[in-house]
């Protein structure tokens, strides 16, 4: 089949291309590889584990270059977290009997926080690559993955089994193998909200940094270089100058991705909007004008382009095919059967060998004692997402459906979300300590500056997808106000709220492992709950009491997802999808 051709978006076509163009976007790349081959060449040198260092050096003249060995890990892991959502993703939504198992393990992964992923992890990879940095670099590079990869999995998915049913239709008419119907209707289709939670799980991920990059597990501590742990050891020197130097730093790296990444990324993918009408305001970049003003991605494109029917017919020939073959129904039944049995029995095993290891170690009574502090930590999620929701949703909307306020708004948001909001710890410790408050309500407020933004991202996206020629005809039947909340924009957000509620909750709980144990030089303060049981477990190398949190907080996010989230889900999948 031939490859379906790819069109220019919006407004390219009279755009005039220029050598200038050709020459910045030339310099630009080469710029840029050169970094890359720079600042990579630091991730593998030499590495002895028992003269590691747990700090680094805070001369404020070395943040550039830990900010580039930051980025270089972030865009890492994003890269993985792509991958990782395409597949993932794409087999729990076209697989339904891999569904009942794929969606509860993405529960049950986004509920692990961040340290109980890098005390498994750390000394597998340390001993992947002996003598080598590249082993602690890979289980930094993982931990961000881990604070990545959930949110964008749940967006997909979410695109995928709320595709409209035309799209369906048609890519069976058309015979579209799997492979086809993946890069010319799924990935498209998907791609408005993949992009906008790929940015809010990169801000996510800088959240996280600090915990990535001054590493401490098994009563050990490991220091790479990087804008985290520049930070933690400030933190740990008390010196709040050279903790603002490397906010300001953070401010200016988190602006320039914006500019030059996100903005560009985002107002691409308005050209994957399903609509039979577009708004006469449509978003603008100037580095995206700079690259449709140059010759080299129309050269690239003659180059690779090409490539596309051959690798179609490749694909097709390991018969990656859309239709199936006719399976009895009794067939079917008895594979089903097969699959739970299996799948039962699996889960039956481990958790026995699970509640084994506890009950030889710490004793089953430290259930009880971990459960009573996950309700502590569960009060605190469900008072964030109550005021997050009061609050986002409207802004949420708002910036979605006006392009100009967007233009103005994102660049704030991205920075705002995209901060990674635990840099300001030490000086919100230092607040704490100077007016005696206790950290026990403050660290919601902690929590919040790292999980509120899934809300209002995802609202932001689900506003600006909801189609023009909808939002005209309400403006033409002059809907009042609160009918046009009920009845139109309420219900075309809600998917994405679900999506992004399910997200905040779990990073919410994620978030308390750094939220309610903070510190600042010889300072610590510790907030009653599962986040500093967690914490506390990992620093002393307890491993069965990190298996009891672990484990108890999976209990919770499953359990409240499955109770009430995933209700909801159904609820937009059935009625509330455009």
């Amino acid at each position: 089949m031939t490859a379906l051709r790819g069109y220019p978006s919006r407004g390219v076509l009279d755009r005039p291309r220029s050598r200038w163009a050709d020459v910045a976007v030339f310099l630009g790349a080469a710029v840029l590889i050169w970094i890359v081959v720079r600042v990579s060449a630091g991730m593998d040198v030499p590495f002895d584990e028992s003269a590691a260092p747990s700090s680094i050096d805070t001369d404020p003249a070395q943040l550039p270059y830990y900010a580039a060995r930051s980025l270089l890990r972030m865009f890492l892991a994003l890269g993985l977290s792509i991958l990782f959502t395409f597949v993932f993703a794409t087999a729990a939504a076209r697989l339904p009997r891999a569904e009942k198992v794929m969606l509860p393990a993405l529960d049950i992964l986004q509920s692990v926080p961040i340290l109980g992923f890098l005390s498994v992890t750390v000394a597998g990879f340390i001993a992947l690559f002996p003598g080598s940095s590249l082993g602690l670099e890979c289980a930094s590079i993982f931990a961000i993955f881990t604070s990545q990869a959930w949110n964008m999995a749940f967006a997909f998915h979410h695109s995928l089994v709320s595709q409209p049913r035309e799209l369906d239709e048609a890519a069976r008419n058309l015979r579209l193998s799997r492979w086809q119907r993946f890069w010319r209707v799924d990935v498209p289709s998907g791609m408005f909200p993949l992009v906008w939670n790929a940015m809010m799980s990169f801000g996510g991920g800088w959240f996280f940094l600090t915990a990535s990059e001054a590493i401490s597990v098994s009563n050990r501590e490991y220091a790479l270089p990087g804008i985290g742990s520049y930070v933690a050891s400030a933190a740990a020197e008390s010196d709040t100058g050279k903790v603002l130097a490397a906010i300001v730093t953070m401010v200016i790296v988190v602006v320039g991705l914006n500019v030059l990444f996100w903005r560009p990324i985002t107002v691409w993918a308005e050209r994957f909007r399903v609509e039979d009408s577009e708004s006469a305001d449509a978003p603008r970049s100037l580095v995206l004008d700079l690259l449709r003003r140059s010759h080299i991605p129309g050269l690239l494109a003659r180059v690779f382009g090409p490539l596309v029917h051959p690798i179609d017919r490749a694909m097709s020939v390991f018969g990656l095919a859309e239709h199936r073959l006719y399976v009895p129904e009794s067939r079917r039944r008895a594979a089903d059967v097969v699959f739970t049995t299996v799948v039962a029995v699996a889960l039956a095993a481990g958790v026995l060998f699970m509640l084994r290891y506890v009950a030889d170690t710490v004793g089953l009574a430290e259930f009880a004692h971990a459960a009573f502090l996950g309700v502590l930590t569960l009060v605190r999620v469900i008072v964030l997402l109550i005021f997050a929701t009061l609050i986002w949703v409207p802004v949420g909307v708002w910036i979605g459906l006006n392009p100009r306020v967007s233009r103005l708004a994102q660049p704030i948001v991205q920075v705002l979300a995209s901060f990674p909001a635990n840099f300001l710890f030490p000086l919100v410790t230092a607040v704490l300590v100077a007016t005696g408050a206790s950290l026990q309500w403050a660290s919601i407020l902690l929590m919040a500056l790292g999980a509120q933004w899934y809300i209002l991202f995802n609202v932001i996206a689900g506003a600006a997808a909801v189609p023009n020629d909808l939002r005209e005809a309400s403006a033409s039947l002059r809907l009042p106000r609160n009918l046009w909340w009920r009845k139109l924009i309420l219900p075309a957000v809600f998917p994405s709220y679900v999506t992004g509620a399910i997200t905040a909750a779990g990073g919410a709980w994620n978030a308390s492992i750094v939220a309610e144990v903070v510190e600042f030089g010889d300072t610590t303060l510790t907030a009653s709950g599962l986040g500093a049981y967690i914490t506390d477990a990992t620093a002393a190398g307890d491993a069965p009491k990190i298996l009891v949190g672990v484990l108890v907080m999976s209990a919770y996010v499953v359990g409240f997802n499955r109770l009430f989230w995933r209700r909801l889900y159904t609820l937009a999948q059935r009625r509330y999808s455009l």
